[in-house]
Protein backbone atom coordinates (compact mmCIF):
# COMPACT_ATOMS: atom_id res chain seq x y z
CA UNK A 1 0.00 0.00 0.00
CA UNK A 2 1.75 3.14 -1.24
CA UNK A 3 0.27 6.32 0.16
CA UNK A 4 1.59 9.74 1.04
CA UNK A 5 1.78 10.51 4.73
CA UNK A 6 -1.37 12.42 5.65
CA UNK A 7 -0.22 13.76 8.99
CA UNK A 8 2.06 16.77 8.63
CA UNK A 9 4.77 17.92 10.97
CA UNK A 10 2.73 20.60 12.72
CA UNK A 11 2.03 20.69 16.45
CA UNK A 12 -0.58 18.49 18.07
CA UNK A 13 -0.51 15.56 15.68
CA UNK A 14 -3.45 13.91 17.40
CA UNK A 15 -5.62 16.92 16.73
CA UNK A 16 -4.81 17.52 13.09
CA UNK A 17 -7.49 15.27 11.64
CA UNK A 18 -9.97 15.70 14.48
CA UNK A 19 -9.70 19.49 14.49
CA UNK A 20 -10.29 19.71 10.75
CA UNK A 21 -13.42 17.60 10.91
CA UNK A 22 -14.85 19.41 13.92
CA UNK A 23 -14.13 22.88 12.58
CA UNK A 24 -15.53 22.12 9.15
CA UNK A 25 -18.66 20.39 10.39
CA UNK A 26 -17.94 17.07 8.73
CA UNK A 27 -18.96 14.85 11.58
CA UNK A 28 -22.46 13.42 11.80
CA UNK A 29 -24.22 14.87 14.81
CA UNK A 30 -22.27 16.36 17.70
CA UNK A 31 -18.62 15.29 18.09
CA UNK A 32 -17.85 13.43 21.27
CA UNK A 33 -16.28 15.24 24.21
CA UNK A 34 -13.20 13.11 23.73
CA UNK A 35 -12.86 14.17 20.10
CA UNK A 36 -13.28 17.82 21.01
CA UNK A 37 -10.61 17.43 23.69
CA UNK A 38 -8.25 15.95 21.13
CA UNK A 39 -8.96 18.77 18.68
CA UNK A 40 -8.58 21.51 21.26
CA UNK A 41 -5.20 20.41 22.61
CA UNK A 42 -3.10 23.43 21.64
CA UNK A 43 0.33 22.55 22.97
CA UNK A 44 2.24 19.38 22.24
CA UNK A 45 5.92 18.51 22.32
CA UNK A 46 7.86 15.73 20.67
CA UNK A 47 10.00 13.61 22.96
CA UNK A 48 10.89 10.45 21.07
CA UNK A 49 12.63 9.03 24.15
CA UNK A 50 9.15 8.25 25.51
CA UNK A 51 8.46 5.90 22.56
CA UNK A 52 9.64 2.31 22.83
CA UNK A 53 9.96 -0.27 20.08
CA UNK A 54 7.56 -3.18 20.40
CA UNK A 55 9.67 -6.33 20.27
CA UNK A 56 8.97 -10.06 20.17
CA UNK A 57 11.30 -13.02 19.95
CA UNK A 58 14.98 -13.35 20.78
CA UNK A 59 16.60 -10.02 21.62
CA UNK A 60 20.02 -11.58 20.89
CA UNK A 61 19.12 -13.24 17.60
CA UNK A 62 21.50 -12.73 14.69
CA UNK A 63 18.57 -11.81 12.42
CA UNK A 64 16.40 -8.76 13.12
CA UNK A 65 13.14 -8.22 11.25
CA UNK A 66 11.50 -4.80 11.49
CA UNK A 67 7.97 -4.54 10.14
CA UNK A 68 6.61 -1.13 9.18
CA UNK A 69 2.82 -1.28 9.00
CA UNK A 70 -0.27 0.90 9.19
CA UNK A 71 -3.39 -0.12 11.08
CA UNK A 72 -5.51 1.27 8.23
CA UNK A 73 -3.63 -0.63 5.50
CA UNK A 74 -5.63 -3.60 4.09
CA UNK A 75 -2.45 -5.35 2.93
CA UNK A 76 -1.10 -5.12 6.49
CA UNK A 77 -4.32 -6.62 7.85
CA UNK A 78 -3.99 -9.48 5.37
CA UNK A 79 -0.37 -10.04 6.37
CA UNK A 80 -1.28 -10.20 10.05
CA UNK A 81 -4.22 -12.52 9.41
CA UNK A 82 -2.03 -15.12 7.71
CA UNK A 83 1.71 -14.75 7.11
CA UNK A 84 2.45 -13.14 10.47
CA UNK A 85 0.90 -16.04 12.36
CA UNK A 86 3.23 -18.44 10.53
CA UNK A 87 6.18 -16.11 11.01
CA UNK A 88 5.46 -16.01 14.74
CA UNK A 89 5.18 -19.80 15.04
CA UNK A 90 8.19 -20.61 12.86
CA UNK A 91 10.67 -17.87 13.70
CA UNK A 92 9.60 -15.60 16.58
CA UNK A 93 8.40 -18.11 19.16
CA UNK A 94 11.32 -20.42 18.33
CA UNK A 95 13.84 -17.66 19.05
CA UNK A 96 15.29 -17.64 15.55
CA UNK A 97 14.71 -13.92 15.00
CA UNK A 98 14.18 -10.65 16.80
CA UNK A 99 10.94 -9.08 15.53
CA UNK A 100 10.26 -5.35 15.84
CA UNK A 101 6.91 -3.77 14.96
CA UNK A 102 6.84 -0.07 14.04
CA UNK A 103 3.66 1.82 13.28
CA UNK A 104 3.24 3.91 10.13
CA UNK A 105 0.84 6.86 10.14
CA UNK A 106 -0.64 7.51 6.71
CA UNK A 107 -3.73 9.06 8.31
CA UNK A 108 -5.09 10.24 11.64
CA UNK A 109 -7.10 7.06 12.18
CA UNK A 110 -3.95 4.95 12.06
CA UNK A 111 -2.40 7.23 14.66
CA UNK A 112 -5.42 6.89 16.94
CA UNK A 113 -5.32 3.10 16.59
CA UNK A 114 -1.66 3.17 17.59
CA UNK A 115 -2.46 5.20 20.69
CA UNK A 116 -5.08 2.64 21.70
CA UNK A 117 -2.67 -0.27 21.12
CA UNK A 118 0.05 1.41 23.17
CA UNK A 119 -2.38 2.35 25.93
CA UNK A 120 -2.07 -1.10 27.48
CA UNK A 121 1.52 -0.46 28.45
CA UNK A 122 3.12 -3.89 28.18
CA UNK A 123 4.30 -5.58 25.00
CA UNK A 124 2.00 -8.59 25.18
CA UNK A 125 -1.10 -6.44 25.50
CA UNK A 126 0.12 -4.20 22.66
CA UNK A 127 0.37 -7.13 20.27
CA UNK A 128 -2.95 -8.53 21.49
CA UNK A 129 -4.71 -5.22 20.85
CA UNK A 130 -2.94 -4.90 17.49
CA UNK A 131 -4.29 -8.30 16.48
CA UNK A 132 -7.83 -7.15 17.26
CA UNK A 133 -7.38 -3.83 15.45
CA UNK A 134 -6.28 -5.65 12.30
CA UNK A 135 -8.94 -8.34 12.59
CA UNK A 136 -11.69 -5.71 12.91
CA UNK A 137 -10.15 -3.19 10.50
CA UNK A 138 -13.13 -3.15 8.11
CA UNK A 139 -15.54 -2.60 10.99
CA UNK A 140 -13.85 0.27 12.81
CA UNK A 141 -12.84 2.14 9.65
CA UNK A 142 -16.18 1.67 7.86
CA UNK A 143 -17.97 4.87 8.90
CA UNK A 144 -15.18 7.32 8.11
CA UNK A 145 -16.60 9.46 10.93
CA UNK A 146 -13.90 10.47 13.47
CA UNK A 147 -16.19 10.40 16.51
CA UNK A 148 -17.49 6.92 15.67
CA UNK A 149 -14.01 5.62 14.87
CA UNK A 150 -12.78 6.80 18.27
CA UNK A 151 -15.62 4.90 19.94
CA UNK A 152 -14.96 1.77 17.86
CA UNK A 153 -11.28 1.84 18.81
CA UNK A 154 -12.15 2.39 22.45
CA UNK A 155 -14.42 -0.67 22.30
CA UNK A 156 -11.45 -2.74 21.15
CA UNK A 157 -9.42 -1.35 24.02
CA UNK A 158 -12.15 -2.26 26.50
CA UNK A 159 -12.25 -5.83 25.18
CA UNK A 160 -8.54 -5.93 26.04
CA UNK A 161 -9.33 -4.94 29.63
CA UNK A 162 -8.79 -1.16 29.58
CA UNK A 163 -11.36 1.14 31.16
CA UNK A 164 -12.83 4.36 29.77
CA UNK A 165 -10.74 6.65 31.98
CA UNK A 166 -7.50 4.98 30.88
CA UNK A 167 -8.48 5.03 27.22
CA UNK A 168 -9.59 8.68 27.33
CA UNK A 169 -6.30 9.69 28.97
CA UNK A 170 -4.33 7.87 26.26
CA UNK A 171 -6.34 9.39 23.42
CA UNK A 172 -6.05 12.91 24.86
CA UNK A 173 -2.27 12.72 25.29
CA UNK A 174 -1.19 15.21 22.62
CA UNK A 175 2.46 15.02 23.65
CA UNK A 176 2.45 11.27 23.06
CA UNK A 177 0.77 11.75 19.69
CA UNK A 178 3.29 14.32 18.56
CA UNK A 179 6.14 12.13 19.77
CA UNK A 180 4.75 9.11 17.91
CA UNK A 181 4.55 11.06 14.65
CA UNK A 182 8.06 12.46 15.05
CA UNK A 183 9.37 8.98 15.93
CA UNK A 184 7.68 7.48 12.89
CA UNK A 185 8.92 10.17 10.52
CA UNK A 186 12.49 9.81 11.80
CA UNK A 187 12.41 6.02 11.35
CA UNK A 188 10.69 6.21 7.95
CA UNK A 189 13.14 8.78 6.58
CA UNK A 190 16.12 6.75 7.77
CA UNK A 191 14.83 3.44 6.39
CA UNK A 192 13.20 4.84 3.23
CA UNK A 193 9.68 3.66 4.08
CA UNK A 194 7.02 4.74 1.56
CA UNK A 195 4.68 1.75 1.47
CA UNK A 196 3.23 -0.80 3.84
CA UNK A 197 3.90 -3.40 4.88
CA UNK A 198 7.65 -2.97 4.46
CA UNK A 199 10.35 -4.97 6.18
CA UNK A 200 13.89 -4.14 7.17
CA UNK A 201 15.87 -7.34 7.65
CA UNK A 202 19.36 -6.87 9.07
CA UNK A 203 19.42 -3.35 7.65
CA UNK A 204 18.07 -4.11 4.15
CA UNK A 205 14.58 -3.00 3.10
CA UNK A 206 12.17 -5.43 1.45
CA UNK A 207 8.64 -4.98 0.12
CA UNK A 208 5.76 -7.28 0.98
CA UNK A 209 6.26 -10.82 -0.29
CA UNK A 210 4.74 -14.27 -0.10
CA UNK A 211 5.38 -16.24 3.05
CA UNK A 212 7.37 -18.77 1.05
CA UNK A 213 9.76 -16.07 -0.15
CA UNK A 214 9.87 -14.53 3.33
CA UNK A 215 10.73 -17.87 4.91
CA UNK A 216 13.42 -18.65 2.32
CA UNK A 217 14.99 -15.24 2.89
CA UNK A 218 15.02 -15.69 6.64
CA UNK A 219 16.47 -19.19 6.39
CA UNK A 220 19.27 -17.83 4.24
CA UNK A 221 19.98 -15.01 6.72
CA UNK A 222 19.92 -17.42 9.69
CA UNK A 223 22.30 -19.82 7.93
CA UNK A 224 24.61 -16.90 7.57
Amino acid sequence: MDRRLFIGGGAVAVGLGAAWFVQNGQTTGQPSELLVGMANAQEATADVSMITDMVMGNEDAAVEVIEYASYTCPHCASFHADAFKRLKADYIDTGKIKFVYREVYFDRFGLWASMIARCGGDTNRFFGISDMIYAKQREWTASGDPAQIVEELKTIGKVAGLDDATLDACMEDADMAQSLVTWFQTNADRDGINSTPSFVINGTKYSNMSYGDFSALLDDKIAG
